[in-house]
C-alpha cells in the first residue's frame, strides 16, 4: 500500500467516525430500536453508491481521492457501506451464492463472534 492512500484512508476514516459519533448521539437511550446506528447504515449505502457511481461515471480522479471518500470517510462512517458495496458487486456480477453466502455470513456469523469473545473475556476476567 503506498503511503499517501494510507494517509488519506486515514484522514477519512478520522472524518466518517465523527460523522458516526455526530449521528449516534441522537439516540435516545429509553428507545429500544438503535435507530441511530441504523440510519448510518442506510445513509452510509446509499451514499457509497452516489459516490461510487459518481467517481466511476462522472469524476475522474486519482485513486487517492477515490480511496479518501469510499474507504476512508465511507469505511469510517460505517462499514456497512463498504459491505453494501462488495454484496452488490456480488449480484451485479450474478454471482448470487457468493453473495447470499457473504450477507448471510456475515452478519450471522460477525454476531457469533462478538459472542465468542464476550465469552473469552467473560471466562478469563468474569
Amino acid at each position: 500500500m503506498k503511503a499517501s492512500i494510507a494517509g488519506v484512508v486515514a484522514v477519512g476514516g478520522a472524518i466518517g467516525s465523527v460523522l458516526r459519533y455526530g449521528v449516534s448521539t441522537i439516540q435516545n437511550p429509553v428507545v429500544a430500536f438503535p435507530y441511530a446506528i441504523f440510519i448510518v447504515n442506510l445513509s452510509g449505502g446509499f451514499l457509497m453508491g452516489v459516490v461510487t457511481a459518481l467517481l466511476a461515471l462522472k469524476f475522474n480522479v486519482s485513486s487517492e481521492v477515490r480511496a479518501f471518500f469510499t474507504t476512508g470517510i465511507l469505511g469510517g462512517y460505517t462499514t456497512f457501506s463498504t459491505f453494501s458495496l462488495e454484496s452488490a458487486m456480488l449480484i451485479e456480477r450474478h454471482d448470487y451464492i457468493t453473495a447470499t453466502s457473504y450477507v448471510v455470513g456475515s452478519a450471522i456469523l460477525s454476531i457469533v463472534a462478538l459472542f465468542c469473545g464476550l465469552w473469552l473475556v467473560r471466562a478469563l476476567y468474569g
